[in-house]
């Protein structure tokens, strides 16, 4: 049943029930139209009700699928998005383990600082390459275009001149088959 509590708004069946409602509790933890029990009854009837909002509670989902607000990344470009986060998470494991060496005076921490340098370079490296591997998938396969693009205005506009153009040519043509000398009306 939730948090919800019996107060004076009306219902079906002549309960009333109104309350605020636990931001947990799912709308079958509140049942409809039922007027409650008085006495010894209300007793045995909360606990049957309690048991069974707790069995209930078990079943819920984790959570809700929401639709994607984005798209998926195209193929190319998050494989060269993980290849960077993958890059990246070495590079930061291999700076932690030369300064863990050089804290402790190992023979170990010259070799790891300069594969630390050299991996910093590569994982640059890898997150330029998202940024290029993404421009050139746009360029290749064109931009998903918004409702408020400018270039689908644009496109629009020309569309628009072609088709008159082209009904004026048509216009045009039927007139000289008539034999008309470009005029539009005899006088």
């Amino acid at each position: 049943m939730g948090t919800a509590e019996r107060r004076g708004a009306p219902r079906a069946g002549g309960a009333q029930l109104t309350g605020h409602r636990d931001p947990e509790a799912t709308d079958s933890d509140i049942p409809g139209g039922v007027a409650a029990p008085s006495g010894r009854e209300s007793e045995g009837r909360g606990h049957q009700v309690g048991r069974r909002s707790r069995e209930r509670q078990q079943y819920r989902p984790l959570w809700v699928e929401e639709p994607a607000r984005r798209r998926r990344l195209p193929d190319p470009v998050r494989t060269a998005a993980v290849r960077a986060v993958l890059l990246i998470a070495v590079t930061l494991i291999q700076a932690m383990v030369a300064f863990l060496c050089t804290m402790a005076g190992s023979w170990l921490a010259f070799p790891m600082v300069i594969s630390s340098v050299v991996s910093t370079i590569a994982a640059t490296w890898g997150a330029l390459d998202v940024w290029v591997t993404r421009q050139v998938w746009n360029q290749r396969n064109g931009v998903v275009s918004v409702p408020s693009s400018t270039a689908r205005a644009l496109r629009r506009e020309r569309r628009r001149t072609r088709r008159q153009e082209r009904a004026a040519e048509r216009a045009q043509g039927r007139i000289r088959r008539r034999g008309g000398a470009g005029q539009l009306s005899h006088s």
